[in-house]
């Protein structure tokens, strides 16, 4: 895989395609809607659902005078141009990802996919308003929206070599999360339903023989793990507001992973391999980027001089203390 990313970053275009036809057997190519199966009404539910989750965690503006004749201003602007990974036939993590990213308000959203079902995800992508869409997955599409494209930020989940290839990338452009392969850590007491705890094993198995499939009994194991995906069964079901270590959190029988997977409109794309324990799952802050904007009048800059002189004097800076001297 590294070899991968290093050729492309070395060599562009010619890379992407000499990896892409050896390992999917086609040249990366632009698709066309073209799958009459797809679930128009099921997308149309999840995408609006994920819309309205998401218009909700916008975060505001703030300005705020710290100090007469001071003012700081931090606002929140989207990002021009991301890449979504959505994995074979997944249409809903092409849903996860850029609904949130429409909603930010990016302007240009390309997607790779691999190219076999990408039928299904270009028709997708077309219900919802995403016309870019190309056949091309694995590490090589990771190389590709880095250094080819030179997306502002990669989303998505994928198999462990296209999260490594994300890891990679990482140090010359930004990505969401490591999110992948699968996890489900399920916390299953005395007052558990087994029954529940099997479909719960059963559903998370169906992402490969790489996912993470495990059954506790106390919250304190599950906390250590930091899962992708905890459900809480039976006594623990009160504890549900005191975890910290967990992508999201499913409370309860009648609140089972699939249902978050497909429908409910939290987001499905979430930290994986202990990541957890410092970082969450996609929103739409992950769209978006702060910015601080610094305002200061004559009174204002006299008023904090004396700071920026003692502190520029303590660190050996005294260009830093003859700027504001105006």
């Amino acid at each position: 895989m590294t070899n991968i990313i290093h050729e492309i970053r070395e060599h562009g275009e010619e890379a992407v395609r000499k990896w892409a036809v050896a390992l999917d057997g086609i040249e990366p190519e632009l698709a066309l809607p073209s799958d009459d199966a797809l679930p128009r009404d099921a997308i149309l539910a999840l995408a609006d659902r994920v819309r309205r989750w998401h218009e909700a965690q916008r975060p505001a503006d703030v300005t705020l005078e710290v100090e007469p004749g001071v003012v700081l201003e931090r606002r929140w602007v989207p990002l021009r141009k991301v890449g979504i990974y959505v994995p074979r036939n997944l249409v809903s993590t092409l849903v996860m990802c850029a609904v949130p990213a429409q909603v930010a308000g990016v302007e240009r959203i390309i997607v790779c996919t691999p190219p076999a079902g990408v039928g299904l995800i270009s028709a997708a992508a077309e219900l919802l308003g995403v016309h870019e869409v190309w056949a091309l997955g694995g590490p090589q599409a990771i190389g590709w929206l880095a250094y080819v494209r030179k997306v502002d930020k990669i989303v998505g989940p994928g198999n462990a070599y296209v999260n490594e290839a994300k890891l990679e990338v990482s140090r010359d452009v930004a990505i969401d999360l490591p999110c992948g392969p699968s996890e489900v850590v399920v916390v299953a007491d005395a007052g558990a339903d087994r029954r529940l705890v099997e479909l719960e094993l059963a559903a998370q198995g169906e992402h490969g023989p790489d996912a993470v499939c495990r059954v506790v009994s106390t919250l304190e194991e599950a906390e250590a793990m930091a899962p992708e995906h905890l459900v809480l069964l039976g006594e623990s079901e009160a504890h549900a507001g005191e975890v910290r270590n967990a992508g999201a959190v499913f409370v309860g029988p009648w609140s089972p992973v699939p249902a978050g997977d497909y429908a409910t409109g939290g987001n499905h794309v979430l930290p994986t391999g202990g990541w957890a324990r410092s970082t969450g799952g996609l929103g739409i802050e992950t769209f978006l980027k702060p910015i601080t904007t610094q305002r200061l009048t004559r009174e204002g800059l006299e008023r904090i001089r004396p700071t920026v002189e003692a502190l520029a004097a303590a660190e050996g800076m005294p260009a830093h203390a003859e700027a504001v001297r105006r």
